[in-house]
Parts: C-alpha cells; structure tokens; sequence
C-alpha cells in the first residue's frame, strides 16, 4: 500500500472511531448505567451521572480532535494531539484494569484498549507518511550550516 493510501485509510479509520464515541458520549449522557455495565464492572457502585457526563464530555473531546484530524491529517500538530487522545485513553483503561481494578478485561474494556492500540500503531505508521513543512527543512537545513 503506498503512503498516500494509507492516510485515506487512516483518515477513515479516525472517522470511524469519532463517530463510535459521539455515540458513546450521547449513551453517556442519557443512561450513566452503561458506564456501569459495559466499562466500570468492577466497582459499579462508583459510577454516577456526574462521573459518566465527565466521561461524555471528555469523550465528545476526543472525538471532535480525531475528526477534526482526519479532516486535515496533513496538520502536525492536530496529528500529534489525536495521538495524545488514544495514548490517553489506552493510559487511562490499562490503568482502571490493572491498577484500580474498576475495569475488568471484559469486552466492553477490550474494545476501546485494541482500538487505542491499533490507532496509536497506525498513527505512527502514517506519521512517515505526512511531508515536511517548509518551516522544518529550513531549519533543518540552518542547523547543517
């Protein structure tokens, strides 16, 4: 596959992957149960609707960066940021699985853990894919000088 192709794949991945987490963001939001059922099995009795529209709202965050990259994937620093999210989110569900033991390794845990594996790998597959600035070989090229 040549680069090119791979950042329309990517680009369609991240599209798909934003649009999944509105969908989370709006079940966020209209029951806090899912949270509860789905992610938190655990410690169910620590999910509230104040936890779940946090949830939602960091959720809907994240979503809106991943488009808004897939949009202009050629944007090195929305590139760096939408990596940031899925660094963030598969940090934060290892942590809530093996550290405070809020997560279990159930489906609902493992979905989002393989999809923030697979975008970060695929993020930094297409990251050699995105030309440099004319900005960053000037620069370069004033520091070989």
């Amino acid at each position: 596959m040549s680069r090119c192709r791979f950042l329309n794949v990517l680009r369609s991945w991240l599209l798909m992957v934003s649009v999944i987490a509105m969908g989370n963001t709006v079940q966020s939001f209209r029951d806090h149960s899912f949270l509860s059922e789905k992610l938190y099995t655990g410690t169910p009795e620590f999910v509230n609707g104040l936890q779940a529209r946090t949830f939602g709202i960091w959720t809907l965050l994240s979503s809106i960066i991943r488009c808004a990259c897939a949009i202009d994937i050629q944007n090195k620093t929305l590139y760096h940021i939408t990596l940031w999210t899925f660094v963030l989110a598969l940090g934060h569900f290892l942590s809530e699985a093996f550290i405070y033991k809020t997560a279990p390794l159930t489906i609902g845990v493992m979905a989002p853990l393989i999809v923030a594996s697979f975008s970060i790998l695929g993020m930094l597959i297409g990251f050699q894919c995105i030309p440099e600035s004319q900005e960053e070989v000037g620069a370069r090229q004033k520091k070989r000088n």
